[in-house]
């Protein structure tokens, strides 16, 4: 089972900018689906964004659109999330993870092998 490793997280003031990044340890197949994840103080854990593996197709939650950008290096195992002016509501527990199913979703359950995650907080 791939095993993943986020790293990157930490404190920003609004409007700043980080960049996170997950190693996976295993094969990460061509038809696999990267994830981000997050969950809030008192919130449900959400999904973030996505990527396929092999062609690179993105998907977004609304709310991070044109300010985040997901992307892979498949020679280093590791699918980054860049993400840009910061608010005070993306601050969050952020988790990555694989999922192997036919079709992209947005569903946490979709997902399996989870990292460990990495804290965000954003500052005022």
């Amino acid at each position: 089972q791939v095993q993943l490793a986020e790293s990157g997280g930490g404190l920003v003031q609004a409007g700043g900018s980080l960049r996170l990044s997950c190693v996976a340890s295993g094969t990460i197949y061509s038809n696999d689906f990267m994830g981000w994840f997050r969950q809030g103080p008192g919130k449900e854990r959400e999904f973030v964004a996505a990527i396929n593996w092999r062609l690179g197709k993105t998907w977004y939650t609304d709310s991070v659109k044109g300010r985040f950008t997901i992307s892979r290096d498949a020679a280093k195992n590791t699918v980054y999330l860049q993400m840009k002016n910061l608010n005070l509501e993306d601050t969050a527990v952020y988790a990555c993870a694989i999922s192997k199913s036919e079709y992209i979703s947005y569903r946490p359950s979709s997902f399996s092998s989870w990292g460990q995650g990495t804290q965000v907080t954003v500052s005022s």
